[in-house]
């Protein structure tokens, strides 16, 4: 039986190891482990390709978040606006700071925050201190409309993009440039994945950004001087150097996880499925395929991400795992439901809580072959027709 994991780095390892292998034999030749010209080197790299003017490495995305949300002045009993659909880390870096996280709706094809819900809750906040989107699954929110949102109630616009290096949004940019500042995780899994932790920060704001590597360094400028209380969130040197290497190939994985989306999307369609945001009413196969993008936007697909009726998810998702595929669930219930949150006032968020029920993320990375895509569609479809 074909197997198909969910996420195989084994094979993205396979195409670049020497490569990578020259690379970490360059840092300990230099023994320099921390911080120094290997990040200095990638920071300038990789602001390049986010069309920034600056990027500071730190520790992990969640350190990128944590100094981000420092950074422009988010501090105890403000409130930042951001998703309930997300990484814990959205939220949690809110928290850490003292601050509210103010939950707000998602749109039902884009899963990213729906402006309408985010002016609403805007409307009702007594101290908002920043907006927090995040590009979800690849594909950037509505910079323009949160922006204009942002910029209505004087606060900065703050990008969590852990999950969308190299998409770009309605106005043709890459996300990291339109916010006062942007986060990036470099999680393994990620499309620009590290050999373990490491994060980096954007922005155009030269000032933000040596306030950021102060903020990354306990608060310090020069050695044993602390203007005030920052944290240890350096980027390791290794990292650095294992990042320049896939950042050479990124475009080209990007590209490699378009078409297979595309390809999902045709195969689904051709079984009779239709894009999120569709109803269930509306008939067809039991099944929503990602809502697409128009030019200039561009997604880059870090998760390929169908729905299902809530009722049938387990089912599929067990059947498929018999089948030999892969899957997994992001997320299985909103921020707002975990017990650590569960004291924080917010609106209803109805499709947040749908997209929770329904969501099942099938494999995608560049390496995937034709068969092996073609063999998880025809299980998810053969699956659905029986039952599951």
């Amino acid at each position: 039986m074909m197997r198909v994991p969910v996420l195989d780095l084994r094979a993205q390892y396979a195409g670049i190891r020497d490569e990578v292998r020259a690379a970490v034999d360059r840092v300990f030749e230099t023994q320099a482990f921390v911080l120094g010209p290997e990040v200095e080197a990638f920071e300038r790299e990789i602001a390049a390709y986010c069309e920034a003017r600056f990027a500071v490495g730190c520790g992990s995305g969640s350190d990128a978040l944590l100094l981000a949300l420092q950074a422009v002045g988010v501090g105890p009993g403000d409130e930042v606006i951001c998703p309930s659909f997300t990484f814990f880390a959205t939220a949690g870096s809110v928290a850490r700071l003292g601050a509210r996280a103010v939950f707000a709706d998602i749109d039902p094809a884009s899963y990213d925050l729906a402006p309408e819900s985010v002016r609403r809750a805007a409307a009702r906040c007594t101290r908002l201190r920043a907006i927090l989107p995040v590009h979800l699954y690849g594909r950037a929110a509505d910079l323009d409309a949160l922006g204009a949102i942002a910029d209505e109630h004087g606060v900065p616009l703050v990008e969590d993009a852990a999950q969308a290096i190299g998409a770009r949004d309605a106005s043709g940019r890459r996300v990291g440039a339109r916010g006062r500042v942007a986060c990036f995780s470099f999680y393994p899994s990620k499309n620009l994945g590290g050999a373990g932790e490491g994060g980096l920060l954007t922005t155009d704001d030269e000032a933000l950004a040596q306030h950021l590597i102060r903020l990354r360094v306990h608060g310090s400028s020069r050695r044993y001087v602390h203007e005030e209380i920052g944290f240890n969130a350096r980027l390791d040197a290794l990292q650095a150097a294992v990042l320049r290497v896939k950042l050479r190939h990124l475009e080209a994985w990007n590209e490699a996880r378009r078409r297979h989306a595309e390809a999902y999307d045709a195969a689904f369609a051709r079984a009779g499925a239709q894009p999120s945001g569709v109803a269930w009413e509306a008939g067809g196969l039991p099944l929503r395929t990602p809502a697409p993008v128009a030019a200039p936007a561009l997604a880059v697909h870090h998760q390929y991400v169908i729905r299902v009726p809530a009722e049938r998810r387990d089912a599929l998702r067990t059947a498929l795992e018999s089948h030999g595929v892969g899957t997994d669930v992001y997320y299985p219930m909103g921020l707002h439901q975990q017990r650590c949150f569960a004291g924080l006032a917010h609106d209803p968020l109805p499709e947040t809580e749908r997209a929770a029920r329904e969501v099942i993320a099938l494999p995608i990375y560049p390496e995937l072959s034709a068969a092996q895509r073609d063999h998880v569609v025809t299980s998810v479809v053969s699956c659905l027709a029986d039952g599951g």
